[in-house]
């Protein structure tokens, strides 16, 4: 794999991150973790020279690589510990699930485009991080390793899954863009007990349709 990341490309990271910063992301752990990893390394060749904007790009198969500051605010919605089992639904480039990784959180990651998935966990494995990358319907969850400490999705969900619910541990959360009439209202769900969750609504965001099977 040949990849490159010199000190311009490290040099414009700290640019993005400073942007972030200025848009209201104050945990240095998710800074850190966006200053460290070489975004250029997840994205298409024809937007390397784009990659520390802070937007969100094509990466095929209907799928984009998220803006950075949503990624950022997903992240501190998510209230990421050291030591977390994460399950994320949307693997798509491998960029959130790294940003987890990096974080010190078990990751496990789902995509419904075998392609995708694949290419992800091998530049996962090229950075050397250990994330468990599963080809799947998110829909469905992945029940060997539940419950989860938390659960992001980060497609638009038309309705809350159901097994993702019953998969998130007592006291979790789940960060979630809930469709609404073609935007999508941010939500961190937590679980308060086997039955109930409480849920608070954010910022809202633009994101790919989060879709049932798999291809």
């Amino acid at each position: 794999m040949n990849k490159i990341d010199t000190y311009r490309h490290k040099g414009m990271r700290q640019k993005l991150v400073d942007q972030i910063r200025g848009k209201g992301i104050e945990d240095e752990r998710i800074l850190k973790a966006i200053g460290k990893i070489p975004r250029h390394f997840f994205m298409d060749e024809a937007f390397v020279e784009k990659a520390y904007e802070d937007k969100a790009f094509p990466i095929g198969k209907g799928q984009t690589i998220s803006q950075p500051y949503t990624v950022a605010f997903q992240t501190h919605l998510l209230r990421v510990g050291y030591g977390d089992k994460i399950l994320e639904i949307g693997t798509g480039s491998g960029y959130q699930a790294c940003v987890l990784a990096e974080m010190g959180a078990n990751v496990y990651t789902i995509e419904r485009h075998r392609s995708l998935s694949a290419s992800a966990k091998k530049l996962l494995v090229h950075l050397g991080y250990k994330v468990r990358c599963i080809y799947g319907d998110g829909f469905l969850g992945y029940p060997p390793f539940a419950p989860y400490d938390k659960i992001l999705i980060t497609a638009a969900a038309p309705e809350i899954p159901k097994a993702l619910l019953e998969q998130l541990k007592v006291g979790g959360c789940m960060v979630v863009p809930k469709d609404e009439n073609g935007k999508q209202r941010m939500l961190r769900i937590t679980k308060t007990n086997v039955n109930d969750y409480t849920t608070e609504p954010f910022d809202y965001f633009q994101f790919v349709p989060m879709l049932k099977g798999k291809e």
